[in-house]
């Protein structure tokens, strides 16, 4: 049976000449994920690729990897525009009652808690800043964009798959 994987990034660029590749995180442990000598795999349409990290630095919003073997932007070139995932094995870190990985909140439905009304699903999360943010894919509609807070965020029920908010008032056209 094939082991599973989890999405902790997205290549989105290469950065210099010297194998460095841009990575926008989609995990709240990319200090961990991304330190020298961890094991990443880099989803390919051919298949999966296997990749140390040998030196990791943040620059603005991204990650600036370089992996064992990859010297040159030549070598890392193939993987721009490919996701960064982890084994299931390699998820060891111990959550607070409350707290998710992005993989358990995103795909869960999104329910008004005082009527039941539907919004969608989560269909990414963000990290602007001082708390994430989901994004909800609204049909014939724009996006939906929920801070996650207490506040607004009333319960998430994940063996029924729903998150149950409380939506500001202005926050929906």
């Amino acid at each position: 049976m094939p082991e599973k994987y989890y999405q902790v990034g997205k290549i989105v660029n290469t950065h210099g000449i010297r194998g460095e590749v841009r990575v926008i995180a989609t995990t709240d442990f990319a200090e961990d994920r991304f330190k020298k000598g961890t094991l990443l795999t880099v989803e390919m349409p051919n298949g999966l690729t296997d990749v140390t990290v040998s030196a990791m630095r943040q620059h603005k919003q991204f990650y600036l990897l370089q992996f064992e073997g990859y010297p040159n932007i030549n070598d890392v070139e193939p993987f721009k525009g490919h996701n960064l995932k982890i084994a299931a094995n390699q998820r060891d870190n111990e959550l607070d009652d409350g707290e998710y990985y992005y993989d358990d909140i995103i795909g869960i439905e999104v329910v008004e808690e005082a009527d039941g009304t539907s919004y969608g699903t989560v269909n990414e999360i963000i990290n602007p800043g001082p708390n994430d943010v989901w994004v909800i894919k609204k049909r014939g509609h724009q996006d939906l964009l929920l801070p996650f807070l207490k506040t607004v965020i009333k319960r998430i029920d994940l063996e029924s798959g729903k998150a149950y908010v409380e939506v500001p008032e202005g926050l929906i056209e």
